[in-house]
């Protein structure tokens, strides 16, 4: 469960980071496309590239996941929880790298390493203790938590006084109280590094 919400916390933190520098999401697809069809409709060409670019490397994320868990499941000696995480912090500090190197591309290429740290962290941690889990992105989650408690409420099959905690609704708040706190947590950062005068790429 603590890993889920730790990486729930980087989810929201990168999210925010990369809205905040480049007003691009980086941790689902769906704002991006909203945003790539506003720049469509403006006729602004350009400001379609960096949604479309994190769209593409979010989804070759998973794509890779699945590739690179598939066949470690299958050598049960190798670990692979470790495999995964490591390739995933190459890629956040590469694009750590990449948003303080001065270079004129480098907010772009901190999007697209970013995108893909987070595509491969989404594709490769989808359940925890047999629930279906997401930790970079809520919409999926809220809406079948608040769709399964209206129904079981709804039925009216036992007493409120009797249900006991739900570990599915336990574990799916956490993780979005972590992506919350993630996301809140970059905003901070960004006010305080501003308050001290450093308000480029490089000082995040």
């Amino acid at each position: 469960m603590w890993l889920s919400l730790g990486l729930a916390f980087v989810g929201g933190y990168g999210d925010a980071a990369s809205f905040v520098l480049a007003k691009t999401f980086t941790g689902h697809v769906t704002g991006n496309l909203v945003l790539a069809a506003i720049a469509v409709a403006a006729h602004d060409w350009r400001a379609t590239l960096a949604p479309l670019s994190a769209i593409i490397t979010f989804l070759i994320g998973i794509l890779l996941s699945v590739l690179i868990v598939r066949p470690l499941k299958t050598w049960s000696s190798w670990p692979l929880l470790p495999t995964v995480m490591g390739i995933e912090v190459i890629l956040l500090v590469a694009a750590s790298l990449a948003l303080s190197s001065g270079l004129a591309q480098g907010v772009g290429i901190f999007v697209i390493f970013l995108s893909l740290a987070l595509g491969l962290q989404n594709g490769a941690f989808r359940r925890v203790g047999g629930i279906s889990v997401h930790t970079t992105y809520l919409t999926g989650m809220i809406t079948s938590l608040i769709s399964a408690q209206g129904e079981k409420y709804a039925s009216g099959v036992l007493p409120v006084s009797s249900r006991a905690p739900d570990p599915k609704i336990e574990l799916l708040c956490g993780i979005w109280i972590a992506f919350v706190a993630g996301a809140g947590g970059e905003r901070r950062w960004f006010f305080i590094l501003a308050r001290s005068g450093c308000s480029e790429p490089r000082c995040f």
